[in-house]
């Protein structure tokens, strides 16, 4: 048996940063609205550069969506993360800052808690099957999961089972383990 639950972009509010530098649009998480997740998937418009918020036990992942990209400082070592759709892993306990490179951008992030699950993001650009427990967020584009239509920056979660996603554009596959 197949569980899917869409999650329309439409539908995601906005939370403002506490340094003011952008917002934060959660796609899903677990537990479902706690700070104490195990793992949370994002997307933030990301107005200027700064300091990165401290996650103890997270790992990170990042991926630039839109924009020229940015500069990360993590532990004092610097990389460009500038192609769009390459995702970027890092410790989210390491100081990290952030330089944009050509003005504001969007992000797509996944955080997962060290020892209770990771995470593997791969872009799909065309058809394939997906094993819950996983999210498929559609990027740039549209696609369909198991014929149910997804829009740009429209999610599914699959719990279980094994759904067909068709890309038309790049699609995020998050797959938790």
């Amino acid at each position: 048996m197949t569980d899917i639950q869409v999650l329309r972009a439409a539908d995601r509010v906005a939370s403002p940063w506490k340094n003011g530098g952008g917002v934060t649009r959660e796609v899903a998480s677990s537990p479902s609205g706690t700070a104490d997740f195990d793992w949370r998937v994002s997307l933030a418009d990301v107005a200027s550069g700064g300091p990165f918020s401290f996650f103890e036990g997270i790992d990170r992942i990042i991926t630039v969506v839109q924009g020229e990209g940015m500069a990360l400082t993590v532990d004092g070592v610097e990389t460009v993360v500038s192609e769009r759709f390459r995702p970027f892993a890092f410790s989210g306990d390491a100081a990290t800052e952030c330089r944009l490179l050509g003005g504001p951008l969007v992000d797509f992030n996944v955080m997962t808690r060290r020892g209770a699950v990771s995470a593997e993001v791969t872009m799909c650009t065309d058809s394939t099957e997906v094993t819950g427990p996983a999210l498929v967020v559609v990027l740039a584009g549209k696609a369909w999961v198991d014929e149910i239509p997804l829009a740009e920056l429209d999610a599914a979660r699959v719990e279980e089972g094994t759904v067909l996603v068709d890309a038309k554009g790049v699609t995020a596959v998050v797959t938790l383990h």
